[in-house]
């Protein structure tokens, strides 16, 4: 999908890792990439870069300098049915029963839990963990994602706010559970909100993330094709077009900022999802990327120490 080209940013250079803390003036430039969709040949594209790095401490990528957006709702305000397939809308049962019962796992009996999802876009996984017992609350920053979630969901206004996670009002040592399905790539300080929610969850708690692996292997793929033709691009995080991804995670960019931040990891698992090549390669391309744990999507289960 194509940058609206209406959106301006500023550019703020990154001094330091924003995971382990580590100085960017020593990690790894990857390449750059555009402020639009590359395809294979980008050099027949206009278009604003920004440089891609890599912590070589922790593998955090991420651009450098980063592109700030002037409003949230440049990025996000659009119509839910813009930015999400049909079929997201469809109300599956099954929907957020994996992290249901990897919860159920880790912490027994969740009957009168108290959850919040952060990002919660049309409430599916407010709605799921309703009714598996949780008393669950949201906060959404996109306009257009609140309205749907109250007027078509039917999320109750009470327990879903329209806002930013720096301007929700959490309570001190109140949730049970916080998710991040999806969420923490689009925050440019993923620390600082990981720090936050952690004051709101309770000792013992669980924070579930899921985020873009920085070991996928299609991203391996695009970075090759593009060398070979002399490019110095990559297909690596979009921070300027959908789906505006800042950063990229690894294992062990949690494992680290867990020790300042107060948590460990208690789980994880790769997620192969999607690969964005030719399907006729994925009966190759999957399992490979399920054995060698360089599927698409990182989740990590954070325990608040």
């Amino acid at each position: 999908m194509e940058s609206n080209s209406n959106i301006t940013y500023h550019f703020k250079y990154v001094e330091h890792c924003n995971m382990c803390g580590s100085p960017a003036s020593g990690h790894k430039i990857l390449g750059k990439r555009l402020n639009r969709s590359q395809g294979l040949n980008p050099r027949n594209k206009i278009g604003i870069t920004t440089t891609i790095q890599k912590c070589k401490k922790c593998s955090l990528i991420y651009g450098n300098p980063m592109p700030v957006v002037d409003s949230l709702q440049d990025h996000y305000g659009v119509v839910p049915n813009d930015y999400w397939k049909p079929e997201y809308f469809d109300l599956d049962e099954n929907y957020f029963k994996a992290q249901i019962d990897i919860y159920k796992q880790l912490k027994g009996d969740l009957n009168g839990h108290i959850a919040l999802d952060i990002g919660a876009g049309i409430g599916k996984a407010m709605i799921a963990l309703g009714k598996a017992g949780f008393n669950a609350y949201g906060i959404e920053p996109s306009e257009p994602f609140y309205e749907k979630a109250i007027e078509q969901m039917k999320i109750s206004g009470d327990h879903l706010q329209n806002c930013a996670i720096e301007d929700y009002k959490g309570m001190d040592n109140y949730y049970d559970f916080v998710t991040f399905g999806a969420v923490l790539e689009h925050l440019y300080y993923p620390s600082e909100s990981i720090q936050r929610v952690l004051g709101w969850l309770k000792p013992g708690g669980l924070i579930q993330i899921e985020v873009p692996s920085s070991a996928w292997f299609t991203n391996s793929i695009y970075n090759f094709l593009y060398k070979v033709q002399g490019l110095d691009y990559v297909g690596n995080i979009s921070p300027m077009h959908t789906p505006y991804h800042l950063y990229e995670f690894a294992l062990k960019s949690f494992e680290l900022n867990g020790k300042k931040n107060g948590y460990q990891v208690v789980k994880h698992r790769y997620m192969v999802c999607s690969t964005y090549l030719p399907k006729v390669i994925d009966p190759i391309v999957k399992p490979y990327m399920k054995l060698t744990n360089r599927g698409m999507q990182l989740e990590v289960w954070l325990q608040k120490l």
